[in-house]
């Protein structure tokens, strides 16, 4: 307990404290624009990113991964609150919690096994074009300052590391260029155009709706979108931070973590969240690694917003364009491109689909949904490719023998039937699937209709060799009249 303790909150101290204070600075106009996006008071992001970075660094189950306010779970809030009102939301934001600590309980992150490495190099790629696209706004019908402060904000963080890395580049970066700003005296945007920082802590109150069936039915489907859409951010993101830091996380930990941290968030006037792909790699990229450093980054962010708004709100936004410009570059997996010939075309077309469903809807979910699918159709492709009917007759030309090896299911079900002679005059037929797998009705069905086809040329039917798993799902799912496995 101990040893786990220091392992995860005092191992990095120093350095995790430096990145929580980066990632604070990039949360805040990020937090500003997704309550704009929501159409809700800009506090409500700032408080929900406070509440759920903070939480998360206790519950959640991946050390130095960053969870806030996000753009992918505002966009499913707008039809809510411009329909009942913030309450709803509120509401709303704490019933996905709840959901989400029920899909830990049931280890519902398990399911992440089944999204291939082809699908997840998708994902991120899509999600470095999203922060890049988000930032070109930022950049258009502006005055040369930006384009200068943007352009020194990139030099800083790149070439001072050459120098010294005691502290994270993009800190020294932010800090300079608001110096800058404020010394000159320049016209360009800040922080504070954003919208009204709060000037107070967040107070535990209860979502005023009326607890009945029909607030239920009216935030349960927006809750169930949260959630689905926020656990699928958040396992991603864990395992990107996996890679990253080449340590393992707890899943079905986080999922839960996640859930009680949008229930607090709720109960603290704030909006649901999740993982944050960008602020996490900032995290990283500045040292962060522990558990202090997700801590670190909810505390100084509502430290600054409530005590220091002043200061705060003349950070150009400039200074954040390039750091997360930067985050846009380090997360994009450059070798996918380089390595699209090398590798199979399959997951070529599952890793640009998934960016392009992504890209074009701005929604994740179906991106990843996309490229799950995809990945899906091709595995049993190929599976069933890799099947085959072997036959030969004895001597006396009486008895033939089939021997099927490979996967038998819906994808090879059909180039199972297809494989027998059924006009062939012969007493009998030994059908050998003793390296071969029985898996589903589509199978089971296509032994039926062999064993049909040949009982009305007059031919008996034998099969040999079904494993146990095997027999056991044809006994189940069989036609009763077609008793196929009669000799196993």
């Amino acid at each position: 307990m101990l040893t786990s303790l220091r392992q995860d909150w005092l191992s990095n101290a120093r350095n995790d404290l430096l990145a929580g204070l980066v990632v604070a600075l990039a949360l805040i106009p990020e937090a500003i624009a997704f309550s704009i996006i929501a159409g809700v008071d800009p506090k409500v992001g700032l408080y929900a990113s406070f509440c759920i970075a903070a939480v998360t660094a206790f519950t959640g189950g991946r050390p130095g991964m960053i969870s806030a306010a996000t753009g992918a779970m505002a966009l499913l809030m707008v039809v809510l609150v411009r329909d009942h009102g913030l309450e709803y939301l509120l509401a709303a934001t704490v019933l996905t919690g709840v959901l989400q600590v029920i899909a830990g309980w049931i280890r519902l992150a398990s399911l992440m096994r089944f999204v291939s490495r082809s699908v997840i190099t998708g994902f991120v790629n899509a999600l470095a074009i999203l922060i890049f696209l988000a930032q070109i706004p930022e950049l258009t019908n502006v005055t040369w300052h930006v384009y200068a402060m943007t352009a020194a904000g990139l030099g800083i963080i790149y070439l001072l590391p050459l120098v010294t890395r005691a502290i994270p580049s993009p800190l020294i970066a932010i800090v300079l260029l608001t110096g800058v700003a404020m010394f000159t005296g320049m016209d360009i945007r800040t922080v504070g155009d954003m919208g009204q920082l709060p000037d107070t802590l967040p107070v535990f109150l209860l979502p005023d709706v009326p607890l009945n069936l029909e607030t239920l039915m009216i935030i349960l489907p927006v809750s169930a979108t949260l959630a689905v859409v926020g656990l699928l951010e958040s396992m991603m993101t864990a395992s990107i931070v996996d890679d990253l830091t080449d340590t393992p996380s707890n899943k079905n930990r986080e999922a839960a973590g996640q859930g009680v941290a949008n229930i607090s968030a709720g109960f603290l006037g704030g909006m649901a969240g999740c993982a944050m792909i960008g602020q996490s790699v900032i995290n990283v990229k500045s040292g962060g690694r522990g558990r202090l450093s997700s801590l670190a980054a909810g505390v100084f962010l509502l430290l600054m917003v409530v005590f220091a708004g002043q200061w705060v709100a003349q950070i150009p936004m400039a200074a954040l364009v390039a750091v997360m410009i930067m985050v846009s570059i380090g997360t994009f997996n450059w070798s996918s491109i380089r390595k699209l010939r090398e590798h199979p075309k399959s997951s070529s077309i599952v890793m640009i689909a998934t960016v392009i469903v992504t890209v074009a809807t701005h929604d994740l979910a179906k991106g990843v949904l996309t490229g799950v699918l995809l990945s899906g159709f091709f595995f049993a492709h190929k599976v069933g490719q890799r099947f085959t009917v072997r036959s030969m007759a004895d001597a006396e030309g009486r008895v033939r023998d089939y021997v099927v090896t490979g996967q038998l299911f819906f994808a090879s079900a059909e180039r199972f039937v297809n494989s027998f002679d059924f006009r062939e005059v012969i007493e009998k037929v030994r059908i050998d699937v003793s390296r071969a797998r029985i898996w589903d009705l589509t199978a089971v069905g296509a032994l039926d209709r062999v064993g049909n086809k040949f009982r009305r040329e007059g031919t008996d039917v034998e099969i040999i060799g079904m494993d146990e798993a095997s027999a056991t799902l044809v006994s189940k799912l069989s036609d009763p009249d077609a008793d196929p496995a009669s000799g196993h």
